[in-house]
């Protein structure tokens, strides 16, 4: 069984889906956790969900504000980051700025992470890819691609920050707030569809990659792994 007592867990993206998953699940293992996101507001609704919990600000796609949160030189045992601000669409379809933020948030925001954090020796940094590095699909080129880069970008680091040891978990649909812009029956049908089409015969929820993500975190021989968890999207 994880036991995470007396080591510090710090969830970047924490304040919904996946990470607050992670950061919910890390305190019920015993964690001292510190949700980080843009918003403040959405940071003290998780804290009210969490009350063990610390909250702290953050934009990752902003250097001083990455660096901010780590100045104070506390020494984390597991930073894990989850949250970016990604527009899917086809490449033509795609503006030029707005492909550029996503790529700022997901790739370059754990980059900034990654320079400056400071995290114990055996410790760990962990990320959320996905599985569009290596199963491609139509509008979605751009999402592989940042995907893609990360997964290589978490090997090259498990190399460079050792013995902090670097991971990540990709995953294919999770129903998470992400999806709540569509209409309900729209979404459900969607959600329905991949479903079936999935060998799990499920998609993924936030508890199935928090899960994941902290299993990473607590395994001493786990580094440079990329985990692939996506109901068998990938070979369907």
């Amino acid at each position: 069984m994880i036991d995470f007592t007396g080591q510090t867990v710090l969830v970047i993206g924490g304040s919904s889906g996946i990470g607050l998953a992670t950061a919910r699940m890390a305190a019920s293992l015993n964690a001292e956790v510190t949700i980080a996101s843009r918003s403040l507001e959405r940071v003290e609704r998780a804290m009210a969900d969490i009350p063990s919990a610390r909250g702290r600000a953050v934009d990752v796609t902003c250097d001083d504000s990455v660096e901010a949160l780590f100045s104070d030189g506390r020494v984390w045992d597991h930073v894990i980051v989850t949250g970016s601000q990604v527009e899917m669409a086809a490449v033509r379809a795609l503006p030029l700025d707005v492909a550029r933020a996503a790529v700022d948030s997901k790739f370059w925001g754990f980059y900034r992470v990654a320079r400056v954090a400071n995290i114990r020796p055996a410790g760990s940094l962990s990320v959320v890819a996905g599985f569009l590095a290596t199963r491609p699909a139509a509008t979605r080129a751009l999402m592989g691609a940042i995907n893609g880069a990360l997964e290589s970008l978490v090997q090259g680091l498990a190399l460079e920050l050792r013995p902090v040891r670097v991971n990540a978990v990709s995953p294919a649909m999770v129903q998470t707030e992400m999806w709540d812009g569509l209409e309900a029956g729209v979404r459900a049908e969607m959600f329905k569809k991949l479903a079936e089409h999935y060998p799990a015969g499920v998609i993924g929820r936030p508890d199935d990659i928090a899960r994941q993500l902290l299993l990473l975190a607590a395994t001493p021989y786990a580094t440079g792994t990329v985990v692939t968890l996506d109901g068998g999207a990938s070979i369907a």
